[in-house]
């Protein structure tokens, strides 16, 4: 029975629900019961503001890869970081910006600055897969933080991004590292009003797509919550020429 509680209304108890499997084809299943406590604050400052413990969850051998899309100062370095510790492992960060400037030498400096002395630090500007490669150990965690700026030193040093982006797929399809991606979703906002812009946007979009479709879970963080866009599947043999199935 629900109870009055100084903080609001709580209740907890079993329900059912229908449950629809990921993989295409599968049948639903219903009649399938959870436990599961809602709590409903009535005093907004007892609400609870750190909520990335609900979304922890361990990585496993058929989870070895997860991509955290979301925009500017969203979170989702910080979300990813905290995946990384709490999958255990040997922690290593490859960098891809490059400090072309005071402003992203302080951005540096400040994400050198949180994440503190227990990772390995690799700055990788282009070859991001190699590096997998180097550090494909199945004791290893991996982050890579971000894509986007992986993607405009591509752009800069005119390389081939069909070649890029297939290398760095195989790299995730064969690891037996625990991988975690970062990247910035760029295209939600108005039309870029130069080439260039647009055509970053469109690379990103694209890149997006691909990493979303053989990894094993996928986050989009906006202001500091992650939503779960696809839940652990077993890691596909081949790249998927279609978009997974979003939850």
């Amino acid at each position: 029975m629900p109870r009055i509680l100084q903080a609001g209304l709580v209740f907890s108890g079993p329900v059912s629900a229908a449950v629809r499997r990921e993989q295409p084809g599968d049948a639903f299943s219903t009649n399938r019961s959870f436990h599961v406590r809602l709590s409903l604050a009535r005093d907004p400052a007892k609400m609870p503001v750190r909520l990335f413990s609900s979304f922890r969850f361990p990585m496993t051998d058929n989870n070895r890869s997860v991509f955290i899309l979301g925009g500017a100062r969203s979170g989702k370095s910080r979300f990813a970081e905290e995946l990384a510790i709490k999958a255990g492992g040997n922690l290593h960060y490859l960098a891809t910006g490059r400090a072309w400037d005071d402003e992203m030498r302080d951005r540096i400096a400040h994400h050198q600055a949180r994440r503190g002395g227990e990772w390995a630090t690799h700055e990788v500007p282009v070859d991001i897969a190699a590096m997998l490669e180097r550090l494909d150990r199945p004791d290893n965690v991996v982050l890579v933080d971000c894509l986007t700026l992986w993607l405009t030193n591509l752009m800069m040093e005119n390389a081939d991004f069909d070649a890029a982006f297939a290398a760095l797929e195989a790299a995730i399809l064969s690891a037996r590292a625990k991988l975690i991606f970062v990247s910035n979703e760029v295209g939600l906002g108005i039309v870029p009003e130069n080439r260039m812009a647009r055509e970053f946007r469109d690379h990103a979009g694209r890149l997006h797509q691909r990493i979303a479709a053989i990894a094993g879970e996928v986050f989009f963080v906006a202001a500091g919550l992650p939503l779960k866009m696809k839940a652990e599947a077993a890691p596909a043999k081949v790249r998927s020429t279609s978009p997974y199935p979003c939850l």
